[in-house]
């Protein structure tokens, strides 16, 4: 059952195709409102699409999902509307050339022109500005990244930052709608093992605040519920039976290549996880 600010994600041979192959297929979880959850395993294992199909960012292929009681993939619409993105390479990324002050703005007023009631864009603007001022400052504290210590405060750019202090922001940005779910995308990227720390520190202190936390991680916390994707297949047994064969009967393995040269068989296209993964993310505009 879902609590007032977390959302339940529930999933159940969850799976997504692309045109070359399964992105991922069979995962399932039950995660309660205000779980850590951790997606974890090697790049190109369908991390990231699984992360944006479960946020109402990509249409699955196989089995169904709910967040926070929005069953995917009909209620894709409705799942975006609770469901928060941090970076995601090609989707959301900060803008290197605006400043941190100006990604904060620019956050503020779009949950305030999308999200906010139409009334609250009737209010006197010195009303509208102290509202967008503390719900940034909310954003801020709940993210703990202090403007001050920036090397030029908030008009520092997002190019000069450190590493976890760009995840800080990009937290502080998607917490301004007050997202059921947050999402974040290759989380420990880039950081020390006490950045990494840092990091998963933050995403638990803002699941103890009751929002549901999911991220991309190569390594997931011990305390963190895990959703694994696997790694690309590499060759099976009966392909390696296959080249056994070959070496004995050279015209039967050239038969046989020349037969599959005119099929693309199932199997071929399933044990490409990487390609599918690639392929699925750009079918659907990573967004």
């Amino acid at each position: 059952m879902d609590s007032p600010h977390g959302a339940a994600v529930k999933a159940e041979n969850f799976g997504l195709k692309g045109p070359r192959g399964w992105a991922f297929r069979g995962l399932g979880i039950d995660a309660a409102p205000g779980s850590l959850i951790a997606v974890e395993g090697p790049s190109g294992s369908g991390r990231t699409c699984l992360l944006l199909a479960l946020t109402g960012r990509m249409k699955p292929t196989e089995g169904h999902a709910e967040v926070g009681h929005h069953r995917l993939p009909k209620r894709m619409t409705a799942v975006r509307r609770i469901a928060a993105l941090g970076p995601v390479s090609g989707v959301n990324e900060l803008d290197h050339a605006l400043t941190v002050a100006e990604h904060l703005r620019e956050g503020a007023l779009l949950q305030r022109r999308y999200e906010g009631p139409v009334r609250a864009l009737l209010r006197p603007r010195g009303e509208r500005r102290a509202s967008a001022s503390a719900r940034i400052d909310a954003a801020l504290a709940a993210a703990g990244l202090d403007l001050a210590t920036l090397p030029k405060g908030p008009r520092t750019s997002v190019r000069d930052l450190e590493r976890l202090e760009s995840v800080r922001l990009s937290v502080a940005i998607a917490l301004l709608g007050s997202p059921r779910l947050l999402a974040l995308d290759d989380l420990d990227l880039k950081l020390s093992d006490a950045e990494r720390t840092e990091a998963w520190d933050l995403l638990r202190s803002v699941a103890a605040r009751g929002t549901t936390v999911l991220a991309v991680s190569s390594k997931a916390p011990d305390d963190a519920l895990v959703l694994r994707t696997g790694p690309p297949e590499p060759a099976g047994e009966a392909e390696a039976e296959a080249e056994a064969e070959a070496e004995a009967e050279p015209e039967a393995e050239a038969e046989a290549e020349a037969e599959n040269d005119d099929t693309d068989t199932d199997t071929d296209t399933e044990n490409d996880d990487t390609k599918g993964a690639d392929d699925a993310l750009a079918e659907a505009g990573r967004a």
